[in-house]
């Protein structure tokens, strides 16, 4: 029994068995669904010998809630990844609603997804160009809640854009949506975050 890097449980004699070459190896096909491991798309799960349970914990209901509890504030200064993000790539200085500089209320941001130039923080929203939800359902729900988290507040997994195509975006991916302007660099993000955290596309 093999189980690819994508967690896909094969098992011999079937089409991909001798095409997976990065693996790790199991006796039985129990194990391997036991370990995290799924089955491929075409396979239903009464050909394996007793997987149900496991399977069901890690395909468990997703929620915001699997990848932290809203922004994460690593550094503890009081700036959390969102007032980051909107620093990070403004391309004039923010302001800030007070002294403290803890959350910023403007600046200059240039959508990547329309090209559009916004300067109200409370019209941007910070995007994760591969939505935590298609990242669960393409093998996050297998990991520990620390890498999820992290997942969730990584930069490189973050855009500023207007509200309204965030919204419209939704959970999908690039089969089902594409953004007005700028398509090829979101494709190429978006499958640089899948090879980064070795999703499922």
């Amino acid at each position: 029994m093999k189980k690819s890097k994508s967690l896909i449980c094969h098992q011999p004699n079937t089409e991909f068995y001798s095409r997976t070459k990065n693996f790790t190896a199991f006796d039985t096909l129990q194990e391997c669904i036991s370990s995290g491991g799924r089955l491929p798309k075409s396979q239903t799960a009464s050909s394996a010998v007793k997987p149900q349970k496991s399977m069901k914990e890690n395909n468990s209901k997703y929620s915001r809630g699997q990848f932290g509890h809203g922004w994460d504030d690593v550094d503890r200064d009081c700036q959390n990844t969102r007032q980051e993000i909107l620093i990070s790539m403004s391309t004039n200085r923010v302001q800030y609603s007070d002294d403290k500089e803890c959350r910023v209320i403007s600046g200059r941001w240039i959508s990547m997804y329309s090209g559009k130039v916004l300067f109200d923080a409370s019209k941007v929203d910070i995007d994760h160009i591969v939505p935590l939800k298609w990242a669960w359902d393409h093998g996050a729900r297998f990991w520990d809640k620390q890498t999820r988290q992290k997942f969730a507040n990584d930069p490189i997994n973050l855009v500023a854009v207007e509200a309204s195509l965030n919204r419209s975006k939704g959970a999908k991916g690039p089969n089902e949506w594409l953004p007005p302007k700028n398509v090829e660099q979101y494709k190429l993000r978006f499958k640089r975050i899948v090879l980064k955290y070795d999703l499922n596309d």
